[in-house]
C-alpha cells in the first residue's frame, strides 16, 4: 500500500501560479463586462440620491429643532408674563384686603369712640 504522496515545492508553486492566473482572468472578464459599469453607475446614482435625502432630512431636523426651541422660548415668556400678572393680581387682592380690614378697624374704633362720648 502506498502512502499519501505530498506535493513537492515545485508542484505547490505551479498550483499557486495557476490559481492566481485563473483569479486574474476571472477579474479581467468581470471588469470588461458592460453590465458591471452600468451597475456601478446605478450604485453611484443611488448613493448620491441617499446623500441628498440625508441632507434634506438633516435640514428638516435642524429646522424642526429651531422651531421647537422658539416655541419653548415663547412658552417661557408666556409663563413669565402669566406669573407676573398673577403676582400683580395677588398684590392687588392683598392691598384690597388690607384696605377692607383697615376700614373695619376704623369703623370699630369710631363706634367705640362714639359710645364713650355718649356716656
Amino acid at each position: 500500500m502506498s502512502g499519501f504522496k505530498q506535493p513537492d515545492f515545485r508542484e505547490r508553486q505551479e498550483a499557486a501560479a495557476k490559481a492566481k492566473k485563473t483569479a486574474l482572468e476571472k477579474f479581467r472578464a468581470k471588469a470588461a463586462d458592460p453590465a458591471l459599469a452600468e451597475r456601478q453607475n446605478a450604485r453611484t446614482a443611488s448613493a448620491a440620491e441617499r446623500n441628498a435625502i440625508k441632507h434634506v432630512r438633516e435640514t428638516e431636523k435642524a429646522e424642526k429643532k429651531a422651531r421647537d426651541a422658539e416655541r419653548a422660548r415663547q412658552a417661557e415668556r408666556d409663563a413669565a408674563v402669566h406669573a407676573e400678572r398673577a403676582k400683580a393680581e395677588a398684590e392687588e387682592r392683598e392691598r384690597a384686603l388690607q384696605a377692607e380690614q383697615k376700614a373695619a378697624r376704623d369703623a370699630r374704633y369710631a363706634a367705640r369712640k362714639s359710645r364713650s362720648k355718649r356716656k
